[in-house]
């Protein structure tokens, strides 16, 4: 019987359709894949963040397919761009909640929108992870903040800046709960360490001029001034700063500056010599991390990101996710949320990241880095420091059913 070409065309186009997943390790999966969703910004203020965060989700998923998959399945992931605008970040929760029915959502940059979203998630019971680094608090059974919080980073930077640059410090932090919650803490371990600080100024995102403020900073002569400033327009602080001849004269520390890659947006002179605390270098001079990065390079050649702990943490939450959906061996939300529960560490670039079930933090290793060059050189390695300030005020343990955020008082 003859067979036309448009039949022939047909028949391949269906069989496609049902054809198996074969990895790249050569292994045959089922045809139905599992369904995630990553909502980071791909455009406007907080793309800095965003644009590599979400090329560490999509390496991550590589891993996992390479590896075979999950559950026999692909991991197939949808990506969403809220273009740094919090209506699209509930809009496209919704979404993925909702329509495309996503086995767990990765997303938020700040808290913002991580508060945004995750009452969305929480109410249609769709797993979530927020990797950005925050101020701490949120107790949620139903999501996991794989990011660091100030008992982490803030506890180490301000002795290591008091005892070497003096006990003065002026604070400058945006102007929402991070920058709020985060200067608490900031004036908690200050005290903590014997110092002082001598003012404490919020800016909002939307903010691009910083002269008065820089004289103000010249009048007080703090020994230390303390960033918690966020996002695209922020980065102008630091040129204006260098620009007033100000760089180097009094040290600038911080537990942000670096997570949006401002030590290689700006130029050396504007960068060079601030501090700062993180899970994460690209510069860790570990087999992991330099697996890892040619794992990136070889994805995204010329397009490959400089990478920071709030993108690296992109892949860490895929990672904890997939040792949870293995577990349980299943993708139900329930069923996942018991077996992660039981424990999870990943083994990364970073070092190792374990969940911790009493908070859905984790607990990780923390360096001092210092900007020469545009690049990070590191001072100092705290492991497995954890999220101390989060289990003060939260235990899933006790009282699974809690859905909130903490404003945790500093000290308390």
């Amino acid at each position: 019987m003859a067979i036309s070409r448009r039949s022939l065309l047909k028949s391949s186009m269906a069989t496609l359709a049902v054809a198996p997943f074969i990895s790249l390790t050569g292994r045959t999966l089922a045809a139905e894949p599992i369904k995630v969703a990553a909502i980071f910004d791909q455009s406007g203020g907080l793309d800095i963040y965003g644009l590599p965060t979400m090329q560490c989700v999509e390496q991550a998923v590589d891993d996992l397919n390479d590896q075979g998959g999950l559950l026999g399945r692909p991991v197939e992931l949808i990506k969403y761009d809220p273009q740094s605008n919090i209506q699209y970040y509930t809009q496209f929760a919704t979404q993925a909640a909702t329509r495309d029915r996503v086995a767990v959502v990765f997303g938020g940059i700040t808290s913002a929108s991580r508060e945004a979203i995750r009452p969305i998630l929480h109410r249609y019971q769709t797993p979530y992870f927020y990797p950005s680094l925050y101020e701490g608090g949120v107790c949620d059974r139903n999501c996991f903040a794989v990011g660091t919080t100030p008992a982490q980073t803030v506890s180490r930077i301000i002795p290591y800046a008091i005892k070497n640059f003096g006990k003065k410090i002026y604070i400058i932090a945006a102007d929402y709960n991070f920058g709020h919650i985060s200067s608490d803490w900031v004036k908690k371990y200050t005290q903590d360490a014997g110092g002082t600080v001598v003012a404490n100024d919020y800016f909002p995102l939307d903010v691009t001029e910083f002269g008065a403020t820089i004289k103000k900073i010249q009048n007080e002569k703090p020994d230390i001034v303390y960033s918690l400033l966020v996002g695209g327009n922020h980065i102008s602080f630091f040129r204006q700063w260098a620009a007033a001849g100000m760089a180097g004269k009094i040290p600038i520390v911080s537990s942000d500056f670096g997570a949006g890659n401002e030590n290689k947006i700006l130029n050396p002179a504007e960068s060079e010599g601030i501090i700062a605390a993180y899970a994460y270098f690209q510069e860790l001079d570990t087999p992991k991390n330099q697996q890892f990065l040619q794992r990136m390079t070889k994805k995204f050649g010329a397009k490959t990101p400089y990478l920071n702990e709030t993108a690296i943490n992109g892949w860490y939450a895929v990672m904890h996710w997939a040792n949870g959906i293995r577990a349980a061996n299943s993708i139900e939300r329930m069923a996942f949320i018991d077996a992660i529960e039981k424990g999870s560490s990943v083994d990364g670039p970073g070092g190792i990241s374990l969940l911790d079930h009493q908070t859905h933090h984790c607990t990780v290793d923390i360096h001092l880095g210092k900007v020469h060059d545009g690049a990070w050189q590191v001072l100092e390695s705290y492991p497995q420091q954890t999220p101390a300030d989060t289990a003060a005020v939260c235990n899933l343990v006790a009282n699974p059913n809690d859905n909130k955020q903490y404003v945790i008082k500093a000290g308390a």
